[in-house]
């Protein structure tokens, strides 16, 4: 397994900017804490790229593909080739992704990370695939940990891809029927949240169908007894899209880039990236609190405060991306707002 080098941005040694950089947020024209989490997220920012000047440049929404053999248990509403489909839809510029990152600035850069249909690779679909999709979890692992670890690396590879052309902000999103079931499974055993708390309806489960997902879930903790490692759980319970976005997010923080959350999914990935190096919370910026059951309860574990509540529940990144002009709007106001001092202001408070 990889060490990660990931700069913890609460060192002593940061100690002394920090206090810089709370001084010019403060020293801006306005009431202080008057501009609320613009001011928190400034100064998170600045944390991470340690300069009191900071930039957002040239923006990736990183979308991995992949399918669940959990699905063959009746958890999801969506067949399986929606997955291969959808991996298209949103190259093609149709996709609710595929409107936000247009509208924002972002490129998307879509992955396949273990599609179960043959890709044509010249739509644009960057291939990374591992193979076609997980084992059913109920009674095996969803994978190897070779094939985890092999996930891991090529997120980072991704990630490397985005920096190199000139990326320094980034999002996450997924497309994989079945993977809030996975993600579900990684909640409740790398977090200690009850797994009812977990289990919501996906993509449109009803009552019964939310039942039913629950009695699956449950049966598949049953079945594998005892205390395991991070590395075990996220290898028997994980979805090759979500172990790459935990790759992914662990690369963006080595090279300190700020990084945009999600929904309940890739809150879950943070989840799981955090228990592999806990400082890669401190690059993470959680766009929204979405409407899937349990998102709440895990954004509360990670201590997480969401930009966003707009009900969402898309995935793909579309929550994240939608966060990122508050953001850009934080970078804005330590950038080009005055001080009292240069603006020959009284200060008011």
């Amino acid at each position: 397994m990889k060490h990660y080098q990931i700069d913890s941005l609460k060192a002593e040694a940061l100690d002394g900017f920090k206090a810089d950089a709370v001084y010019k947020i403060n020293d801006l024209t306005k009431p202080k804490g008057s501009l609320g989490q613009l001011e928190e997220i400034a100064l998170q920012v600045c944390m991470i790229q340690h300069t009191l000047t900071p930039t957002l440049n040239r923006p990736y929404n990183i979308l991995f593909a992949a399918d669940h053999g959990i699905l063959e248990e009746g958890v999801s509403v969506s067949p399986k080739e929606v997955t291969w489909q959808q991996s298209y839809h949103f190259l093609e510029g149709g996709a609710g992704i595929s409107f936000l990152c247009h509208q924002h600035g972002f490129r998307l850069m879509v992955v396949d990370a273990g599609i179960d249909h043959d890709m044509d690779y010249s739509s644009g679909i960057i291939n990374k695939k591992v193979r076609k999709g997980t084992t059913s979890y109920l009674n095996a692992a969803a994978m190897s940990q070779e094939e985890m670890e092999l996930c891991l690396q090529r997120g980072a590879e991704c990630v490397d891809m985005a920096h190199a052309d000139g990326c320094n902000v980034i999002s996450f999103g997924e497309m994989g029927c079945g993977n809030t079931s996975s993600s579900s499974m990684w909640m409740t055993t790398l977090a200690g949240i009850p797994l009812e708390d977990c289990v919501g309806a996906g993509a449109g489960l009803d009552k019964p169908g939310i039942s039913h997902k629950y009695q699956v879930l449950k049966q598949a903790l049953e079945n594998w007894p005892g205390n395991h490692s991070t590395e075990e759980t996220i290898a028997r319970y994980g979805g090759f899209e979500m172990v790459m976005a935990v790759g992914g997010m662990l690369r963006a923080a080595e090279l300190h880039m700020v990084i945009l959350v999600d929904g309940f999914i890739m809150t879950n990935c943070m989840l799981a990236a955090s228990k592999i190096c806990p400082e890669v919370l401190d690059y993470a910026l959680f766009g929204h609190q979405g409407d899937e059951s349990g998102h709440k309860r895990i954004l509360e574990y990670l201590g997480a405060k969401p930009i966003l509540n707009l009900g969402l529940r898309l995935g793909e990144g579309s929550g994240a991306v939608c966060a990122y002009p508050i953001v850009e709007s934080a970078v804005r106001m330590i950038n080009e707002m005055d001080t009292f001092h240069k603006a020959s202001i009284t200060k008011y408070f």
